[in-house]
C-alpha cells in the first residue's frame, strides 16, 4: 500500500514521474524533486542518462540507484528504450542494425535490473516503423525482437512491455489486442503489455477503462501511463481520468502508474506538480467509494 506524504491518502499502486519531464536537472535533483512532490518513483528514459545508455557501467548505475534511495523513492523502470544511440530499429531488414538493436534491448534489461526497476516500456515509434516495401516482413521482425528479449527479462526479474501506440506514430502494434497477441504467442512471463491512455484513446474502439479492465483481468497488462490526448499531463486537457483511476482502485492494481506528458505547460516542474496533485485528488475522492476486490498486475 502506498501513502502520499502530502495527503495521507492510501492507494494500492505507486505513482512515478517520467524523468524526462525534469531532465535539465541532475539525476540526484530529479529524485529529490519528485520525492518532494509525493511521487513514489521515477520512470527513467535512458537517453537522459547517457548518449549510449548501454555503456553505463555498474558503478554508475549503483550510484544512480543510491541517489533515488537517498531521496526516498525508487526507479520503477525504463521507457523510450531505443531513442539513443541513433540508428536502432526492431523492424529494419538490415542485419547490422538488427544486431545492434537486439544487443541494446538486452543491455537495457540489465540496466533496468541494476537500477532496481520492474518494467521496461517499449514505445520508441521511430524505431519500429513499417516500410511500404515489406510491411509484413518488418512486422515479423518486430515480433521476433520481442520474443528475443522475453526470456532474458524473466531471468533478470523484470517485465519487458510492448506499448501499443497510435496510428499517428507507427503502424506496428496500435491496440492492446495486437500487443496481447504477441505476448500470448511468445508465452514468456518476462513479456507483457501496458496501457498509455493517450494512445489508447486514439487507437481503441472502446473506452480506455474497458480495454484496461480486460488487460488487467487476463494478466496481459502490467503497467499504465497517464497523459491527455493534447499531449499534456492528466488534468491539463479535456480527458477525464476518473474512470481509469476508479478501475485501478477497484481492481486493487498494485503496479505503477506513470505520469508521461509530452508537452510541459508552463514548464516541466509545474507540469509534474500539477499532475500528481490532480491524480492524488482523484484517489482521495474515489477511495472511500470503492471497495477493492483483489490485487492485480503488480510486478
Amino acid at each position: 500500500m502506498n501513502v502520499s506524504p502530502a495527503s495521507g491518502a492510501r492507494r494500492p499502486f505507486a505513482i512515478a514521474l517520467c524523468n524526462e519531464v525534469v531532465r535539465e536537472r541532475p539525476f540526484e535533483a530529479q529524485c529529490e524533486f519528485a520525492a518532494a512532490l509525493g511521487y513514489d518513483a521515477l520512470e527513467v528514459a535512458p537517453f537522459t542518462l547517457a548518449d549510449d545508455p548501454a555503456d553505463l557501467g555498474e558503478p554508475h548505475l549503483r550510484q544512480l540507484r543510491r541517489h533515488a534511495e537517498a531521496a526516498g523513492i525508487r526507479v520503477s523502470g525504463l521507457h523510450w528504450l531505443l531513442t539513443a544511440p541513433p540508428g536502432l530499429s526492431i523492424t529494419s531488414a538490415d542485419p547490422n542494425v538488427r544486431t545492434r538493436t537486439l544487443g541494446h534491448m538486452h543491455a537495457m534489461i540489465d540496466v533496468c535490473a541494476a537500477l532496481g526497476g520492474d518494467v521496461l516500456v517499449h514505445g520508441s515509434p521511430d524505431q519500429r516503423r513499417l516500410s511500404d516495401d515489406d510491411p509484413e516482413g518488418d512486422a515479423e521482425r518486430g515480433r521476433e525482437a520481442f520474443a528475443d528479449v522475453a526470456e532474458h527479462a524473466g531471468r533478470a526479474g523484470v517485465r519487458y512491455l510492448i506499448e501499443p501506440l497510435s496510428p499517428h506514430e507507427t503502424r506496428f502494434v496500435n491496440t492492446l489486442a495486437e500487443a496481447a497477441a504477441i505476448v500470448r504467442g511468445v508465452d514468456q512471463p518476462g513479456l507483457r503489455t501496458m496501457i498509455d491512455t493517450r494512445a489508447a484513446r486514439l487507437s481503441e474502439s472502446e473506452p480506455v477503462s474497458t480495454v484496461l479492465a480486460r488487460g488487467l483481468r487476463d494478466g496481459s497488462v502490467a503497467h499504465v501511463h497517464l497523459n491527455d490526448r493534447n499531449r499534456r499531463g492528466p488534468g491539463q486537457g479535456d480527458d477525464s481520468f476518473a474512470d481509469v483511476v476508479a478501475l485501478l482502485l477497484r481492481e486493487g492494481y498494485a503496479g505503477t502508474v506513470a505520469i508521461e506528458p509530452f508537452e510541459y505547460h508552463p514548464d516541466g516542474p509545474t507540469a509534474a506538480a500539477r499532475a500528481i496533485g490532480y491524480l492524488q485528488g482523484l484517489v482521495e475522492a474515489l477511495t472511500e467509494r470503492i471497495e477493492p476486490h483483489g490485487a492485480t498486475s503488480g510486478p
